[in-house]
């Protein structure tokens, strides 16, 4: 099993390995940056249809350990129960690398996300280093859906951070 798995490893990147990773023309840049920016606008309004409608149907995120969320529905509910207890913010999103490949386009973020309990509790801002994978799509909104995201604790933060 783990020779036929890593059979296909070294298969997928030997089909791909002419495949170049670009910054990407200004357009492009562009419309990624209207996508992001909806997602992120979307969670500021607590908007958690949205939220999904920005996710392909077969979308996977990993968030560490065992939690794992398989699904456009599954995101979508999971955004709304959040949005129900809390009141949800990107206070900061750093771009720290973007690389289009084709219609898909990889993109890693350090974040930071205000959740304000609904119940009057104090804020809290959680902090976390993101790789999304995106693919463009018609169906969506903004011309790009998140096909996979898996998110880590972020680096420290520096005196010469800030939060916007």
């Amino acid at each position: 099993m783990k020779k036929t798995l890593l059979m296909f490893i070294v298969m997928l990147f030997s089909i791909n390995a002419h495949a170049q990773c670009t910054a990407g023309s200004v357009a492009l840049r562009q419309s990624l940056d209207k996508a992001t920016a909806a997602v992120r606008d979307a969670f500021s309004r607590g908007d958690a249809a949205m939220v999904g409608r920005l996710h392909s149907p077969n979308v996977i995120k990993y968030f560490g350990g065992n939690n794992v969320i398989v699904g456009r529905d599954a995101v979508e509910k999971g955004a709304r129960d959040w949005f129900k207890q809390s009141k949800v913010e990107f206070v900061g999103n750093t771009v720290e690398n973007t690389c289009f490949i084709g219609n898909i386009a990889i993109q890693t973020v350090v974040f930071s996300i205000k959740t304000t309990p609904r119940s009057g509790g104090a804020p809290s801002i959680g902090r976390g280093r993101s790789m999304v994978i995106y693919v463009q799509d018609k169906s969506s909104p903004t011309g790009w859906l998140t096909l996979r995201e898996i998110a880590q604790e972020a680096p420290p933060v520096t005196p010469s951070d800030s939060v916007r």
